[in-house]
Formats: C-alpha cells, sequence, structure tokens
C-alpha cells in the first residue's frame, strides 16, 4: 500500500491542488514561495488531528473573501457553508492490503484499487457560528458606543467575522472524516457536482483509521548545524549532533542491559565503553559510507564515550574525527568538522531514528511510513547531494520486509538541479506559481505525465539534455533559449548592458541551437514559462540542382512539400547572405514553432504579435523568438540597411569601428584589409564567420576580455528589453495579489 494521491483545498496558495506521488519517491520543485512547503505542512496538521496546529492564516486569501462576504449578511438570510480546508487522501492498495482498509470501502461492490479518505476543517455549526459573532459584535459595538465621543476610530474586536475566527477558530471548527467513493471522482479525482461522501462516526474513529493507516514524519530544512562560532560563546550548536547520535543510541540500539555494567565498563576499562559504542554504531557508520563518507582523504568517524560518573543516567556519547593512522593518528573533536559532512550524518542518523521509531510500534505499527525530506542539499557539494539522493532508498530498506505490507515513502522538496540529475523526469512534481483575478494560488504538474511529442526521442532528447545542464529550468522565473555557446557566454553581459532589471529576477540560459529550440516547445508550454528564443536566422539559397550536393557545404533542409511515401521533402541548400533574393531558412525554430515562417522576406516583416504567442493555460506568459533583421551599418563614412546571418556576423555590422581596429584583433572579425562599404563589409564578415578557421569560443572570450564599450545587437537587445517587462509585469502581479489578500504575509507560505 502506497499514498497514490492527495488534493488540497483553501490552504494557503493551495486554491485547488492535486499531487500525485510515486510509489517509492517524489520530488518536489519550483521556484521559491510556488507552494512546495505548503503541501507538506498540510498533511502534517491535518493527519496530526490536533487543531491547535492550525490557524486562519492557514486558509487561502479566496476563504478570507467568503468570510467577509458571509459576515455581512444580514440575520434574515440564508445562511451559506462556510469555506473549509478540505485534504482528500488516496491511497493505492492490493488485494493482500485490503483488510487494512475496510473502514474506507465505500460500499461492498467497491471494485478497484484505490480507497480515499477526507479530512475536512470545517465550521460545527455555521448558523450558530453567525450568531455568535453577531453577539459579540453587538456587545463590542455597544461598549464602543458607552464609550461616546471618546471612541474616536476606536473599532473593538470582533472587526469582521476573520477578525471574529482569528481568535475562536478552534471553538467554532473542527476535524471531520469522511469515507470517499472513487466512482464519484474523475480521472484527475475531482468529484462530481453534488456529491457528498459519507461522513465516519466521529473525530476519534477517523483520527484512529488514519493513525492505523500511515506514519507521516518530516525532516526539516532548518537543522541547526552551525559554525562553532556561531554565537557569543563560540559554542553554537556545534554538539548538536553529538547529541542527536547520544538520542538515537539511547531509543534504538542495544544497550547494556543493567546500569552497573555501565558503571562497571566506566571505572573498570574505558576501552571496553568505546569498543561497545563502535560496535553499537557499526552498522549506522556503514550505511553512512555508503552515502560518499567517508572519501579517500576525509577523517573516519568514530564513536566515543564521554561518561560523567556523576551523571551517570544521563549518558553521552560524542563523535570524534580520526585523521591519519599510528603514530600520526590525530583525533577532533564534533566541532572541527565542516557542515556538510555534519549534514550528512544528521540525516542519515535522523533517518534512521524515525524508522526505528516506526518499527517500535509492534502491533499498532501503519503499514506506510510516508517521510518528507526538506532540502537535503544543505552544506552538501554536488557529488554528495548526488550520492544521498541516489542511495537514500537503500539505506531505509528494512531486511526481511522486502515483500511484507510495511513500506516506507518519500517526498523531497529541494532546489538542487543536481538532485534532479539523479532521478529524471518522472519523480518531478513542478510546482508553478499562478496569479489569476488577484489571487495568488498554485498548480502542481506531473512530469511523468509530460509527453514531448508523438515519439519518445523527443522526450529521451529533453531529459538527457537537462541532465546536462542540470536541470535549472524548474527553479528559474523565466528562460532563455541561445543558439550556442557564444550567446551562452555572453548573455550575462548583454543583460547588464541592455535590461538591468534582469539582474534580480531568476532567469535560466540554455544553449539549445537552431536546429533543436523547437523540441523544447512542449516542456515550455507544459511548465508555462515565460520565454525567449535568442537564435539565428541562417538564411541559405535552396540549390536549384538537387541531384548533386556537395557535403561540406551543403545543408539538408526539409520542404513542406509532401513525397510520395508520405514523408516531406527534403533539399539541399548552401549557406547564404539574408540578402540574397529568394533566401530561406534552415532554422527549425523559426520554421516550426516562432513565427512559422521559411522565406528571409517574410521573416523580416513578420509583426512583434507574430514573433511571440501566449502559454496556455497560464496568465501573462509568453513565448517570444528574437533573430537577425536589418539595422542600419555605418562603416566608411557610408550607410546602409543589412543583416547578418549569424550572431557573430551581426555584431560585427553593429560593432564595425570598434571591431575593424588593430587592438581588436584577438576577437576574430579585424579584416585584413579595409572593407570599401558596409556592403562589402557584410560579405567578408560573412566569409570569415562561416570559414574553417573561425574560432567563435575565442571570439566569446575576446569579447569579454576587452571593455564593455560595444554594442549589444539589435534583436537581443529588443527582445531582453521585452522580458525584462514581462518579468518585471509578473511581479507586479504578484505584488498587487499579496497586497491585495487579506492575510498577505501568509499568502505565499
Amino acid at each position: 500500500m502506497h499514498l497514490h494521491s492527495y488534493r488540497v483545498r483553501n490552504y494557503r496558495r493551495l486554491r485547488d491542488v492535486g499531487v500525485e506521488l510515486r510509489k517509492d519517491i517524489s520530488i518536489f520543485v519550483g521556484a521559491n514561495n510556488s507552494g512546495k512547503t505548503s503541501a507538506t505542512q498540510v498533511l502534517q496538521a491535518l493527519l496530526a488531528g490536533h487543531t491547535d496546529r492550525l490557524s486562519l492564516y492557514d486558509f487561502s486569501s479566496y476563504a478570507w473573501k467568503r468570510f467577509a462576504e458571509i459576515g455581512n449578511l444580514g440575520p434574515q438570510e440564508e445562511v451559506p457553508e462556510l469555506p473549509s480546508i478540505k485534504l482528500d487522501l488516496w491511497f493505492e492498495v492490493t488485494e493482500a492490503d485490503l483488510y487494512l482498509v475496510v473502514a474506507l470501502l465505500p460500499s461492498m461492490e467497491w471494485q478497484g484499487t484505490q480507497v480515499g479518505m477526507r479530512v475536512e476543517f470545517a465550521s460545527r455549526s455555521p448558523a450558530e457560528l453567525l450568531q455568535h459573532y453577531r453577539a459579540a459584535k453587538d456587545k463590542a459595538t455597544a461598549h464602543a458606543a458607552a464609550l461616546g465621543n471618546n471612541a474616536g476610530k476606536y473599532v473593538p474586536w470582533p472587526k469582521n467575522l476573520a477578525d471574529y475566527l482569528q481568535r475562536e477558530l478552534k471553538h467554532e471548527f473542527e476535524l471531520r472524516y469522511s469515507v470517499l467513493d472513487r466512482s464519484k471522482f474523475n480521472d484527475q479525482l475531482v468529484e462530481e457536482a453534488g456529491y457528498v461522501p459519507e461522513f465516519l462516526s466521529g473525530e476519534t474513529g477517523g483520527a484512529s483509521i488514519l493513525k492505523s493507516l500511515v506514519r507521516i514524519d518530516c525532516l526539516n530544512a532548518q537543522r541547526h548545524l552551525a559554525d562553532p562560532s556561531s554565537d557569543s560563546t563560540g559554542a553554537g550548536r556545534a554538539e548538536d549532533l553529538s547529541k542527536r547520535l547520544s538520542r538515537f543510541y539511547q531509543r534504538n540500539l542495544d544497550q547494556r542491559d543493567d546500569d552497573h555494567q555501565t558503571l562497571k565498563a566506566l571505572f573498570e576499562s574505558e576501552q571496553g565503553l568505546n569498543d561497545h559504542l563502535r560496535e553499537v554504531f557499526s552498522e549506522t557508520l556503514k550505511r553512512i559510507a555508503h552515502l560518499g563518507y567517508p572519501g579517500l582523504n576525509n577523517p573516519r568517524l568514530e564513536i566515543r564515550s564521554a561518561l560523567n560518573p556523576e551523571s551517570i543516567l544521563r549518558q553521552d556519547a560524542r563523535v570524534h574525527y580520526i585523521v591519519g593512522d599510528g603514530d600520526a593518528t590525530v583525533e577532533l573533536p564534533d566541532t572541527y568538522n565542516g557542515l556538510g559532512f555534519k549534514n550528512l550524518i544528521y540525516m542519515v542518523v535522523e533517518l534512521l531514528d524515525l524508522q526505528a521509531r516506526w518499527k517500535a510500534e509492534l502491533e499498532n505499527r501503519p503499514p506506510l511510513h510516508l517521510i518528507f525530506i526538506e532540502e537535503p542539499e544543505a552544506h552538501l557539494h554536488t557529488q554528495l547531494q548526488q550520492a544521498f539522493i541516489r542511495n537514500v532508498l537503500d539505506l531505509l530498506k528494512i531486511t526481511g520486509e522486502e515483500v511484507s505490507i510495511f513500506s516506507s515513502q518519500l517526498v523531497v522538496s529541494t532546489h538542487s538541479p543536481h538532485i534532479l540529475y539523479e532521478r529524471g523526469f518522472a519523480p518531478i512534481r513542478y510546482f508553478r506559481r499562478h496569479v489569476e483575478a488577484a489571487e495568488q494560488t498554485t498548480q502542481v504538474l506531473n512530469l511523468s505525465k509530460f509527453n514531448a511529442g508523438p515519439g519518445a526521442k523527443d522526450q529521451d532528447f529533453l531529459q538527457r539534455y537537462l541532465k546536462l545542464t542540470h536541470c535549472d529550468l524548474f527553479f528559474a522565473d523565466a528562460a532563455i533559449l541561445v543558439e550556442g555557446n557564444v550567446e551562452r557566454l555572453l548573455i550575462p553581459i548583454m543583460i547588464e548592458r541592455a535590461a538591468k532589471s534582469l539582474r534580480s529576477a531568476s532567469i535560466c540560459i540554455l544553449e539549445v541551437n537552431g536546429a533543436f529550440a523547437h523540441r523544447f516547445r512542449s516542456l515550455i508550454e507544459f511548465l508555462g514559462i515565460t520565454t525567449l528564443i535568442v537564435t539565428d536566422i541562417d538564411s541559405v539559397a535552396v540549390r536549384q540542382d538537387q541531384s548533386v550536393a556537395d557535403d561540406d557545404n551543403d545543408e539538408e533542409i526539409e520542404e513542406d512539400a509532401v513525397g510520395e511515401d508520405g514523408k516531406k521533402k527534403r533539399a539541399y541548400a548552401t549557406a547564404c547572405l539574408p540578402s540574397l533574393a529568394g533566401a530561406v531558412t534552415s532554422n527549425q525554430t523559426l520554421r516550426k514553432w516562432l513565427p512559422g515562417l521559411v522565406s528571409i522576406k517574410d521573416l523580416f516583416e513578420a509583426t512583434a504579435e507574430a514573433k511571440s504567442v501566449a502559454l496556455p493555460d497560464v496568465p501573462n506568459a509568453e513565448v517570444r523568438v528574437a533573430y537577425q533583421l536589418p539595422t542600419r551599418v555605418n562603416f566608411g563614412g557610408q550607410s546602409e540597411q543589412l543583416c547578418g546571418r549569424t550572431f557573430e556576423e551581426a555584431f560585427g555590422l553593429e560593432n564595425a569601428a570598434w571591431c575593424q581596429v588593430s587592438e581588436r584583433k584577438d576577437i576574430g572579425l579585424r579584416l585584413r584589409s579595409q572593407p570599401a562599404n558596409p556592403k562589402v563589409l557584410a560579405e567578408r564578415l560573412h566569409s570569415r564567420v562561416s570559414g574553417d578557421n573561425f574560432d567563435k569560443t575565442n571570439f566569446a572570450l575576446g569579447v569579454l576580455n576587452h571593455k564593455f564599450d560595444w554594442l549589444v545587437p539589435s534583436y537581443i537587445k529588443e527582445g531582453l528589453v521585452w522580458l525584462a517587462e514581462k518579468v518585471s509585469l509578473e511581479t507586479a502581479i504578484e505584488v498587487e495579489a499579496i497586497a491585495a489578500a487579506p492575510n498577505p504575509e501568509h499568502e505565499g507560505a
């Protein structure tokens, strides 16, 4: 049995969100303030069965507005249903698990593999709640009136229904539990209109059923591992790891049966106790070793006693770091190791401790152990992050329980692209910020259901590519897809010069090449990320004689015409200047995505509207393409409208005088003899850049090596300005939504 999915309504920015989990491990990703933490805390809050963990600030902004509307109703008006926080849990079960979930079967006719339960934090009685509120309001109004002119602007509690509930929520709301009928829900687990689930008998019954099915633990991001100098005493929390290990020992490991034996070991031979600690911790330290610690040059771990005869019953075990061997051995205390290894060891010990406590429940042990791990990457370098996520499932395997009813299920929330690198698309759950009608909400996308195209090749390509680029796309506010390595190196400098506001945004720059950028279309649309595509116009002239092709110089392009075999015809073409009559583009992004045009003439005439498109189902998110266009080139006292075929050519034309001085020969665009006019300059730059001896990377490094007194090519500047405006607009909409929210300080939790 495992938790297949859950749906949350009216909890913080999770207005109505469904989250599907994998059987083994799921990974929550997304930009900051996208709702990942809320998606874990709602489970902890509602499954604990304690209403004191919830406050009015946990309701979404929609609920606050609705409370205000209902509070203004007259005494004679019908009392509607008040907003409530709802959590639908769907468990995937097998025939062997049915006896565990009998209480959740909606009827004897139930068939399938999923059973559901709803936990709802709702009003005990909306009518009585309004009566209590109105009575408190009338009483407060009378007291304020008694102050007469001295009242001033004083407005006593409760100002409105929301203000009343801030104080009285725990008395007016309660937890309710219901059985869900899977046949009343669609494939997205959204219920039919008018469906009313069957309530379980009493709050205790529902809470007990949940407790018998699942135990939830969370390893929070704030693990309190600090540097020794983190406070005025110099001790900080550096001893915390030792204390955690000691607690683990006291709870879970086989200790001496009799305290007198421990006292004897202490007084007669401290070495005996050290051997004992080494023995009981050996398995734990072996598991830590599987996660990459210690490495070749790292100190070893050894657990030593730190027993004080005066406080023998409050025994403590401490970590020592052993460096060197033999006579050169140096022992260092816990405080002298880095935060990264402390964090790794701490996580391993805590996970094993949580698992041991779950196992210790014996007869009352729930079959499912759901563990949330927040930001395991804290203080860990890349290789350790990958080692942890690669081996964490093996760490929690319990010998002898491989085919039992008991299982562990992990949910990891992270900002680390290196962790995603290890797991691919399948476990990723992408949390996307969504603002509509001045309300901040979240949408959760299941990357295992992402379909990159009609065949598997596109999805395979994207997964391989994103592995190479470390998946930064999943944490970005916006993306820039660039043609090649040159643009990738220079775009940050161009942002500095043309669109400084983008420096404050999280921008993912992906080098995709014009031939492959269109393959990212499905992923960009799926994620809903505002994107700028910076690509080359790649003008070519189609050969008249298609029977012969020069393999060294010709490009093979796909035409619109379809051959007898049902496939699109392919033609040979040669690179040419964009000014050549009849030239077309070989760039697949321009042909197949934006603006969806083939001829260079049409590309020159394309409007701004044709170069951009709104992303489906995502307000204010767009994709825009930027490619070379004719621009005024001044050189040698003459001026002409010209267009470069590639970025390097465009840069050389718009910075003609700058590139042709001897001091900038290292850039690679300086010509040996002075061109007669701008047109000749364009022709010779085209020959230089398309030649075999031109090194594009040296060109980019050369540009970076000089003072930034060059001009950003106009097509890129135009695109960056557009992106800056879009990001600023999205930020402004977020700010407006926060300002409009009745509980702004908690809206983004």
